[in-house]
Formats: C-alpha cells, sequence, structure tokens
C-alpha cells in the first residue's frame, strides 16, 4: 500500500499561485451553486482550504521594538 508524502517543497510563490487558483475556483463554484440552486458543499470545502493554507502562514514580526499591527 503506497503512503503519502507528507513534506512538501513549495515556494511562496507556488503557494501564492495555489492559493488563488482555489480563490477562483470558488468563486466559480458559488457562481454554479447559485444558478442551479444547488448545495454549497464544494465551495465550503474550498474555503476551508483556504482557510488551512492562511492559519499555516507565519506573518513578518519584528524581533525588537514595538510592534504596532494593522
Amino acid at each position: 500500500m503506497p503512503k503519502y508524502n507528507t513534506t512538501f517543497e513549495l515556494t511562496v510563490s507556488e503557494l501564492d499561485l495555489i492559493e488563488n487558483a482555489l480563490r477562483r475556483a470558488e468563486l466559480a463554484q458559488t457562481q454554479a451553486d447559485l444558478k442551479a440552486g444547488g448545495s454549497e458543499d464544494d465551495a465550503r470545502e474550498i474555503h476551508e482550504l483556504l482557510g488551512k493554507l492562511h492559519n499555516q502562514k507565519t506573518f513578518y514580526r519584528p524581533a525588537k521594538g514595538t510592534y504596532v499591527g494593522g
């Protein structure tokens, strides 16, 4: 039985490309669901995946000094 690869080597630009493609797919799926009057399960799955990607990002914070976010 094959095993899943648990480590990936993607660059920031590759992840950005994936994230943008998922956003476009989510928009297209949402529009298709609205036209067909169907369920939003596929769009919800894409949205949850985008959330997982966002939660794994490390945002810049200066090591010294006071950090003012916003």
